[in-house]
């Protein structure tokens, strides 16, 4: 049987609906992660800065445990020696937090990405779960090589009777000898990797919001290092409430507080700091959901 054919003059009428060849299903939150994290680990930067922050993480608390890992008692809590590293550490992370996000607009790719995702909450969503997931692990794992490195080298340091009036090392010493509870471990490795990866995830959505790498990287800086050095500069009396509240609040502080070092000299935790820390990059990402919703790309 054969189709009809139509009459002269008469108007074209389509008998077949096109069928495209290629596959067509709708995308989801799972096609847009899967597209970030090939995006993040085939980079050069993701891999120049997660060795960098591995290398100096490491290297630099082995060093100094070295350093530490004499009989004579350091008044220091067993773990402590991973936080130098860190602290340095922490900015390759900070840097490839800003880069996840400004690196697509300094490139062009971001109307690429924005063509393939119309949703823009989606892509931002997608990127702050896979660079927050590789943070945490990566940061963690060093802090654990660390900690484990410390309380191999250290522990069998032995404590005088003065230490137990210590605050900082009251919970610290077991039967003469300098211990590290569930807890500093805890802090010190789970807790430490937390902190990190939320500032880096802070990082994302400033960079979010300017857009630019260096601007981005540099108000980071700012965040993470000013209220400290500001605080080591307030020499007068009248600005010494002013300097104990930059200390307190500073990102250093709330690092050291994780192994139990807090720099204001009180015995927090670090937890607290952290749920602050969190809820300033909720704000943060907020805000930067709502302007990439609504500015042009």
């Amino acid at each position: 049987m054969t189709a009809p054919v139509p009459a002269p003059g008469a108007p074209y009428a389509y008998t077949q609906q096109y069928t495209s060849p290629i596959p067509v299903q709708n995308t989801t939150l799972a096609h847009a992660l899967k597209s970030e994290w090939t995006k993040i680990r085939t980079v050069r930067s993701t891999v120049w800065t997660i060795s960098v922050m591995l290398a100096v993480v490491i290297g630099i608390g082995l060093l100094v445990t070295m350093a530490m890992s004499s009989s004579d008692y350091v008044g220091a809590p067993l773990l402590s020696g991973g936080l130098f590293g860190l602290m340095l550490g922490q900015l390759a992370v900070i840097t490839l937090g800003v880069l996840v996000v400004t690196s697509e607009y300094s490139t062009g790719m971001i109307r690429t990405t924005f063509t393939a995702c119309p949703s823009r909450s989606r892509v931002l969503t997608a990127k702050a779960i896979v660079f927050f997931g590789l943070s945490f692990v990566t940061t963690t794992a060093a802090c654990g090589i660390t900690a484990l490195i410390n309380s191999a080298a250290l522990s069998d340091q032995k404590v005088p009777s003065s230490a137990y009036e210590d605050s900082v090392m009251r919970d610290s010493i077991e039967a003469g000898k300098v211990v590290a509870h569930g807890g500093q471990w805890l802090g010190a490795t789970v807790g430490a990797g937390l902190f990190v990866a939320l500032l880096g995830l802070l990082s994302l959505a400033i960079g979010t919001l300017l857009r630019h790498s260096a601007g981005a990287i540099t108000a980071m800086m700012g965040v993470v290092l000013l209220p400290l050095i500001l605080a080591l500069f307030m020499f007068a009396e009248s600005m010494h409430s002013l300097r104990d509240f930059l200390i307190k609040y500073s990102a250093l502080n709330g690092l050291a507080s994780m192994y139990r070092i807090p720099m204001d000299g009180g015995t927090s935790t670090g937890w607290p700091g952290l749920g602050l820390l969190a809820i300033i990059t909720a704000i943060a990402l907020a805000g930067a959901y709502a302007v990439l919703a609504k500015r042009d790309v």
